[in-house]
């Protein structure tokens, strides 16, 4: 009992308990040193802007402290923007007058002397306004839609650019893409070909066969694959553009496919690995060896799509039969073109 009370004397008195003095630091009854950690009171803190960037880079004066980048002036960005270059002659669908001047000596060579285009109803293509031209589509490198451009540049009497609806594989071919894209090709969109025919009254030309009409191999020659959903009659419609069929004998024999090979095409990456004259044995040199064959372009009348409310754009059924005529008139005509020719090399 001694001995409790005397420890509770002690706690009562607060001289010492398990190491801690009444007149330590931490009973708070001594003056705390700048050696023990006192701290400076922190600086108050700006008040929240709710225009800041928090991406926009600081800048500092020479010998000043950071500060944030001033507006920029709208009018001093015109340095950024590149100069004008006329020369270039580049419209806003990259189409450049430059590059199809440059390469318009081998094209006419390839019109006037080793194909000897010979050109029927070129009157049937619009001297103004918009017009969608149909054609059919053939060749491991078809030479269809130059030959069609050259026809329209030398034979119409109000020459006009034509420009080409192509699929968006080319855009992965670096070379290919960009050279077909100086030349008039535009990606089949359906928003571009609405700006194309309708807001600027352009002359464009599909092939609605797409790859299916390229892939052909040579027995198969000069029959029509199916012309899609019909997709071109929608963008006739909606356009209210005339739809321009065009049969187009010759590219067939130019560069024939005899066979393809799958396994080299999923090695290569390409869309199809074709074989025939020129390639594989000679490269990309064999884009530019095509066979003489005799030319023959035939422009037939035009079908008005205007009459046709732009609700029948939307009737699936309505848009197949229109499809599937104009397929017919193509195959008609190239079934007489073809029956009426003497040689493939003389027409």
């Amino acid at each position: 009992m001694a001995r409790g009370g005397a420890e509770v004397k002690r706690r009562r008195s607060g001289t010492r308990v398990r190491g801690l003095r009444a007149d330590g630091p931490l009973l708070g009854s001594a003056h705390l040193t700048l050696e023990a950690g006192s701290e400076r009171l922190r600086p108050a803190q700006p008040a929240f802007d709710v225009h800041a960037d928090a991406l926009e880079l600081p800048v500092q004066e020479p010998g000043g402290p950071l500060r944030a980048a001033p507006e920029p002036d709208l009018r001093e960005l015109r340095r950024l923007l590149p100069r004008p270059e006329p020369e270039r002659q580049v419209d806003d669908w990259g189409r450049s007058q430059r590059v199809l001047d440059a390469f318009m000596p081998l094209l006419d060579f390839y019109y006037r002397y080793w194909f000897r285009v010979d050109v029927e109803g070129i009157d049937n293509v619009p001297s103004e306004g918009g017009a969608l031209l149909v054609a059919n589509h053939s060749g491991a490198l078809p030479p269809d839609a130059p030959m069609v451009m050259q026809a329209i540049r030398h034979e119409h009497p109000n020459p006009r650019p034509l420009y080409m609806l192509g699929e968006h594989w080319f855009k992965g071919y670096p070379l290919v893409g960009m050279l077909a894209n100086k030349l008039g090709l535009v990606a089949a969109h359906p928003a571009n070909a609405q700006r194309l025919l309708r807001d600027e009254q352009r002359l464009v030309i599909v092939f609605p066969e797409g790859q299916k009409g390229t892939r052909k191999v040579f027995w198969q020659r000069y029959r029509l694959r199916r012309f899609g959903r019909g997709g071109f009659v929608r963008t006739a419609i909606l356009a209210g553009v005339p739809i321009v069929p065009v049969a187009v004998v010759g590219a067939e024999e130019a560069m024939p496919i005899f066979a393809h090979v799958p396994l080299l095409q999923r090695l290569t990456g390409l869309i199809y690995f074709p074989i025939n004259h020129a390639f594989p044995h000679f490269g990309l040199a064999a884009g530019l060896m095509y066979l003489p064959a005799k030319f023959r372009i035939r422009f037939l009348e035009p079908i008005d799509m205007a009459s046709y409310d732009r609700s029948d754009a939307d009737d699936a059924a309505f848009v197949q039969h229109l499809a599937e005529d104009v397929r017919s008139r193509i195959q008609r005509e190239l079934d007489a073109m073809v029956n009426a020719r003497r040689s493939v090399w003389l027409g």
